[in-house]
């Protein structure tokens, strides 16, 4: 069995509102040619698993893997496709190599959302019977969870909007990302309402591309870099389906992930352990929600925390250096996105999105399902 489990090499695209120069199978191309060359690894010699992660309703085929299997190296060779958020696909990897059956494994996760429309594949995730037929997507039970939350902790709307303002002014630093500029809170509280409270700044944006990435036993490791981050902790949690079985202001789901990996990690106090956080704030208010379940503040406290500049890049804790899913990641990838951010925020290579601070410890959460229903969070370190 492997002792531990590092990430050697990272590659992403430039996030784009529509890739139409590619298919998706030449987007996934991009970033494993990109990553291996990185590396100096090769695919026949080196790779002995590879992970995708893509979803057949958002490619629009069944066994959604199928377009890139010769791409990632799956062809007469082990190749398996994670249909969850990319984080949860470094779980997968991570648990591999651990269990001592693979030494070098390379994930991708990829989307194109331009290839169709969010609410009609979002739909399809609710239980058919009763709230599938009312038309619920992720935005409308999205602001169902934030009207609670909001309601539950007397969070207000100045608050959220910051979260906006902040990840979007890092995303001008951060030269894969798509959304970008200068906003200010009434901006983004002008900007036209989508389903009450959320407004549309408080949507990552629709967008097309691919991060890959290569995880490696301890001994591989060190042999392919100077510089690897390791896993040091992990964890993945769901909460119930029905929308009716879950208070939408809990965090249940993030606080039992959290709790594994934090215990793994020997974390006992995040918010003087951890220097940076990369979260999925799919909507503005999420990123307030998961710092919370996260441990990184009290209940009801983020968003006081962020007014406060605590989690600006050069603050105490910076939350989402990278301009966040706000600034522009595919759904999919989502979680591969923030893992490699934190990652890249570890090995002091994050370019002018670095933080100012030396960072020891990071970490990354990742979420699928309607309101942060599958929760995955993992710890990266120096040593």
């Amino acid at each position: 069995m492997a002792d531990r489990v590092a990430i050697v090499g990272i590659a992403q695209t430039k996030f784009a509102p529509k890739r139409a120069d590619v298919s998706y199978g030449e987007m996934a191309y991009e970033v494993i040619e990109a990553v291996l060359r990185q590396t100096g690894l090769k695919m026949d010699e080196d790779i002995d698993n590879s992970i995708s992660c893509s979803h057949d309703i958002w490619d629009g085929q069944t066994i959604s893997d199928i377009g890139i299997t010769d791409v990632i190296g799956g062809h007469l060779r082990n190749e398996e496709k994670m249909a969850l958020d990319g984080s949860t696909a470094v779980h997968y990897g991570t648990i591999g190599i651990l269990s001592g059956e693979f030494e070098c494994t390379l994930l991708m996760a990829h989307t194109k959302m331009s290839q169709t429309n969010r609410n009609i594949v979002n739909n399809d995730a609710f239980e058919p019977i009763y709230t599938r037929l009312l038309g619920f997507d992720y935005t409308s039970a999205a602001a169902l969870q934030a009207r609670r939350y909001m309601y539950k902790y007397g969070v207000t709307p100045e608050q959220i909007a910051r979260v906006v303002v902040k990840n979007l002014a890092n995303a001008k630093k951060n030269p894969v990302a798509h959304q970008s500029g200068d906003f200010t809170v009434a901006d983004v509280l002008s900007s036209p309402l989508v389903a009450s409270p959320i407004r549309k700044l408080d949507i990552a944006p629709d967008t097309d591309g691919a991060v890959a990435m290569i995880l490696a036993s301890e001994k591989r490791a060190r042999q392919i870099t100077k510089t690897p981050v390791w896993i040091k902790g992990i964890g993945t949690c769901y909460d119930a389906y029905y929308l009716g079985d879950r208070d939408l202001a809990g965090v249940f789901a993030l606080e039992k992930a959290a709790a594994q990996a934090y215990r793994m990690a020997g974390i006992k106090n995040p918010r003087r352990q951890i220097d940076v956080a990369e979260v999925g704030d799919d909507f503005s208010y999420q990123e307030l929600l998961w710092m919370e379940g996260l441990g990184l503040c009290d209940r009801g406290a983020a968003g006081r925390m962020v007014e406060s500049g605590a989690t600006e890049i050069k603050g105490k804790l910076p939350v989402n250096p990278s301009g966040g899913l706000l600034g522009g990641v595919p759904i999919n990838v989502y979680g591969l996105n923030r893992v490699a951010e934190a990652a890249l925020q570890v090995m002091g290579q994050a370019g002018d999105h670095q933080v100012s601070k030396d960072v020891k410890v990071a970490v990354a959460q990742g979420h699928s399902g309607f309101c942060g229903q599958h929760q995955c969070v993992v710890v990266l370190g120096k040593e």
